[in-house]
């Protein structure tokens, strides 16, 4: 009985908290600066071609398990639907027809994100997050066109749950993001010394990078600054000073790396742990600069109604599956760096160097032909596909139907792929020997199809050659580190008459 005393006393409790009400300008300000950001991510994707190059350029794409019916839409009308999510995205930004601005946002850029797994990337994700949590936010009440034009709409208050749920989903991606960075490579130096030497001679103090400590220093703060940081935005005395380090840090990536709107998205979304009324009180003191302004009087909101029960067992349930997803690398007995079980929807961010080479092998009626990944794929495809297994999987899978299609039977696919993690000797990534169509992709348990890693540690003081390594674990070669990546720029898959692949030869 006093078990469940106690939790109902404690249930009690937080509906009561979450149900508070406090200021909607820092929701608000979080809507806008994400429809915005969207707005910027849409213009760069047309300037860029990026819509031709990711969607329709290829002839294959790689779908999530369930997804495959979500397809590329033929042209103009996939470029007509990107423009309607830009336009949807700065409808949000204005909160102008807010609630069919953000389904239709939501939609359209979960239409995009389930396209082609080679297109995933860990801000597109966190993006989706948040658009998926709008929908069902009052982010509209106030700074917007709405409550400028329907008075019904605006309102000065949101319940706290609003803010929180917002708090808890950067708190999880931020700790993650430290947590998982907690690997023997990361810690002694790689993949970051290799990116940051690499750039040594192109940006101010890059001499710095040549130095071990210099590469060291910066894989331990990184760490420190997601796993101590982030709980440390939760405190007020601690808050800004934080903030501040992050800004520098986001500010840091987007100079050193190519990686879009990630960094002013995490600082735009780290906002949201200031007192849910900052927007006011920063401008108060930007004022105050030049004029002498009346004491400050906290706005006085009606008593909070209690959130619905449903409200808050969804909050519970969105919160534990987002803790979840990241922790299911652990239910994996193999690497996850190098195997990559557990690696998608868990944060793993600019840890990994992966380059990978090779080829698939086709067999049908005693003749077999040695298929390069391009001639079916565009290069950025290929790319992604040979360092993922469950990619690699699915496109011998295709080249199984390619085959099928050309009136083949029994076909069997190998791929004889290498790849090098963190700068290591490259080394089989698959068997060899392991006909790819004849054994399923496990989901709940690692595949044995995929070879271990011959390596476990790899760090900047690491003085050993890089090469390639035999079935043996043995170097074959000594170069300097290859450069497995330069397959130059292609025009898309292409589908010759008879059957793409290179050379034909006789079993």
């Amino acid at each position: 009985m006093i078990p469940r005393y106690r939790a109902a006393q404690f249930w009690g409790r937080a509906t009561d908290a979450l149900s508070t009400p406090v200021p909607a300008l820092s929701l608000a300000v979080f809507r806008i600066a994400l429809g915005a950001l969207l707005v910027w991510d849409c213009w760069r994707f047309i300037r860029y071609d990026r819509i031709w190059r990711y969607w329709i350029a290829p002839d294959f794409h790689f779908t999530y398990p369930g997804f495959g019916w979500v397809t590329p839409l033929p042209e103009p009308y996939i470029q007509l639907a990107w423009l309607g999510m830009g336009l949807a995205a700065l409808l949000v930004m204005l909160g102008l027809f807010y609630r069919v601005a953000i389904v239709a946002l939501t939609l359209s850029f979960g239409y995009f994100f389930l396209l082609d797994k080679a297109e995933y990337l860990n801000h597109f994700y966190l993006v989706l997050l948040f658009l998926v949590l709008l929908c069902v936010l009052p982010a509209h009440r106030t700074l917007s066109l709405d409550a400028r034009l329907r008075p019904r709409v605006r309102r000065d208050h949101v319940p706290y749950a609003a803010v929180f749920i917002l708090r808890a989903q950067m708190e999880i991606m931020l700790v993650f993001a430290g947590l998982v960075k907690l690997t023997p490579d990361w810690l002694a130096g790689e993949p970051l010394g290799l990116w940051l030497r690499n750039q040594a001679d192109d940006v101010a103090l890059g001499a710095l990078f040549r130095y071990d400590w210099v590469i060291l220093a910066g894989t331990w703060g990184t760490v420190a600054l997601h796993v101590l940081g982030a709980p440390l935005l939760l405190w007020h005395r601690t808050r800004l000073a934080t903030f501040a380090v992050y800004c520098v840090f986001h500010g840091a990536n987007a100079m050193f790396f190519n990686i879009g709107i990630f960094p002013w998205l995490t600082i735009a979304a780290t906002t949201i742990f200031f007192a849910p009324d900052w927007p006011r009180r920063a401008a108060r003191w930007l004022l105050g600069r030049f004029e002498a302004l009346p004491p400050y009087a906290p706005p006085a909101f009606p008593a909070p109604r209690t959130l619905p029960r449903a409200a808050l067992v969804a909050m519970a349930g969105w919160i534990a599956v987002q803790v979840a997803l990241p922790l299911r690398a652990a239910y994996f007995p193999t690497e996850v760096r190098w195997s990559g079980d557990g690696h998608r929807f868990s944060w793993r961010m600019r840890i990994y160097d992966r380059q990978a080479e090779g080829s698939f092998v086709v067999a049908a009626d005693g003749q077999h032909w040695t298929v390069a990944p391009t001639e079916y794929l565009t290069a950025r495809q290929a790319d992604k596909m040979m360092v993922r297994a469950d990619m690699v999987h699915q496109f011998a899978g295709y080249l199984e139907d390619v085959w099928e299609d050309a009136g083949y039977r029994d076909v069997a696919v190998r791929a004889e792929i290498r790849k090098s993690l963190n700068g290591r000797a490259a080394q089989h990534f698959v068997d060899p020997a392991v006909d790819l169509t004849a054994v399923p992709l496990a989901y709940l348990s690692p595949d044995d199809w995929v070879m271990p890693l011959a390596v476990p540690v790899w760090g900047v003081a690491d003085t050993r050659a890089s090469g390639f390594l035999d079935d043996d674990g043995e170097l074959l070669v000594l170069p300097p580190r290859p450069d497995l990546t330069g397959r130059g720029a292609s025009t898309g898959p292409r589908q010759p008459a008879a059957l793409p692949g290179a050379s034909t030869d006789t079993m």
